[in-house]
């Protein structure tokens, strides 16, 4: 959660310094100057008489502090040196304290002036021994019993005391620190995406099969060339082939349908790279664009975009002449063609089943990129003729309805849904770059994190074989179905 929140947590903490400084900027400084006060008593010689005295000190010194803070003294200062405030005034920038245990008193005085604060502090120490002297001397002027006596004049202060700087950014910095902990647990609290394997899990009724980490390098070169990389990537896209052959034991899917609740959750990426992935493994793999509304595979991978699937389904073009092959040895594409006015009739009509068969007799993997299930229903149309169904997640940003409304629009034309990827996953903080594409609109970057390399299943793949040489003769992964082409001894 603190990871997830950390720029939440630093601006709230460069808040609080800010306003600590704004603060100590916009206050008034003040200067404080201070004298000490001494207070005796009459005694007789013996030694109880001296402590009898002393005590007597001890107990008049917390009367003398109140006095010090009185409004009588202070307008008498206040007469004396001619300021121009009242007596409240002044006594809010009084303080006397009586020492424990002594008969000293502290008298501090706080003033914008550090002059007139010297000036305040002596003239009220003055003014406090003449008051003394006269409450406490008797109607019949005897010697009276007690006296203070001025022990520490005030002298000029070179520094204020007011603002306390270092203490209000002390302040400011833990205040803003515990707000911006405070801020990022309750958006945790109430975050309602998809930030967890167990919760995914239990929203599809899947498993995960896959967690595609964040790549920065997908916005500016979508597919990846696995013959030569070996980035956490690369390996995950791997991880995700490896893993396809346990979501049928007995008999792997063939022909798998991506598909995601909204646009811009990488489905598109991970169509293509899951292709290439399974052609990397020495099979014979064919990539269709089923998004007939807004076709990304021709521009993804630099093919010709208006003949295309849905040309073959309206008869204007054959199958092969539809096919296009590609730089990538063993993947070939059949783009969306031209935009149809009625894509969701067109996909469910019994040419694009017939289609959708053909293809899976010609080559080991049939990999379609489809829709958005919330935006449209051509993916769900598109599924329910499909051997798998992978839902893509984004992660931290779809939202625990929306995927779950997708899922149920699977659910209701029993479209096979075999299994959850996660996409864009990072494994610390919120994401701040993405890659996809504006389903309805023009493309717009999605910002998410650094790349990291994204926790998996517990599945392990095995190594995978490269291309090169007599790669075409080499035996298939475990599991998975032998090309019809090599069926027939080709």
């Amino acid at each position: 959660m603190l990871r997830g929140g950390w720029v939440v947590i630093i601006i709230a903490t460069i808040l609080g310094v800010l306003g600590a400084v704004a603060v100590t900027l916009l206050t008034t400084p003040l200067y404080q100057a201070s004298t000490r006060l001494f207070v005796s008593t009459t005694s007789g010689s013996s030694l109880a008489d001296r402590y009898q005295g002393n005590r007597l000190s001890q107990e008049r010194v917390i009367s003398y502090a109140e006095l010090l803070m009185g409004e009588t003294l202070a307008q008498h200062t206040i007469d004396k040196l001619g300021l121009d405030m009242d007596a409240a005034e002044l006594q809010a920038n009084v303080q006397a304290n009586a020492i424990p245990d002594t008969v000293l008193i502290n008298v501090q005085v706080r003033d914008p002036s550090p002059v007139r604060a010297r000036d305040i502090a002596n003239t009220m120490s003055d003014e406090f021994v003449a008051m003394v002297r006269k409450l406490e001397t008797p109607e019949n002027g005897v010697t009276p019993d007690a006296r203070v006596v001025v022990e520490q004049r005030a002298s000029i202060p070179s520094q204020p005391v007011v603002p306390a700087t270092m203490r209000n950014l002390a302040i400011g910095l833990a205040f803003g620190l515990l707000a911006g902990v405070g801020i990022a647990t309750l958006r945790d609290l109430l975050d309602n995406t998809v930030k967890s394997r167990e919760v995914l899990e239990e929203i599809t009724g899947v498993g995960l099969v896959g967690s595609i980490p964040l790549d920065k390098e997908r916005r500016k070169q979508v597919s990846i060339a696995f013959e030569s990389d070996n980035s956490p990537t690369a390996e995950a896209f791997r991880k995700l082939r490896t893993n396809l052959k346990f979501l049928a034991v007995d008999s792997p899917p063939r022909v798998i349908v991506f598909t995601s609740s909204n646009p811009s959750e990488g489905k598109s990426t991970t169509a293509i790279n899951t292709a290439l992935a399974l052609a990397e493994a020495d099979h014979n793999v064919v990539l269709i664009d089923g998004d007939m509304r807004r076709p990304t595979l021709a521009k993804y991978l630099d093919l010709v975009g208006p003949v295309g699937f849905s040309t073959v389904l309206s008869g204007g073009a054959e199958l092969s002449e539809a096919l296009q092959t590609t730089r990538f040895p063993g993947l070939s594409v059949l783009t969306a063609g031209s935009i149809p006015p009625n894509p969701s009739e067109l996909l469910g009509s019994q040419s694009a089943r017939r289609l959708l068969a053909e293809l899976r007799e010609r080559f080991d993997y049939v990999v379609v990129d489809s829709t958005p299930l919330l935006a449209v229903t051509d993916a769900a149309v598109l599924a329910a003729g499909a051997d798998a169904v992978l839902i893509m997640a984004h992660f931290g940003q779809v939202k625990r309805e929306q995927l779950a409304h997708a899922v149920g629009s699977l659910e209701r034309v029993g479209a096979p849904l075999r299994g959850a990827v996660f996409s864009m996953m990072p494994m610390r903080g919120r994401a701040s770059y993405g890659y996809g594409y504006g389903y309805y609109g023009p493309d717009t970057p999605q910002r998410g994190p650094r790349r990291e390399v994204a926790a998996q299943t517990d599945a392990t793949p095995g190594p995978a074989p490269r291309r090169g040489g007599n790669s075409r003769q080499a035996p298939a992964e475990a599991g998975e179905p032998v090309s019809g082409r090599r069926r027939r001894g080709e």
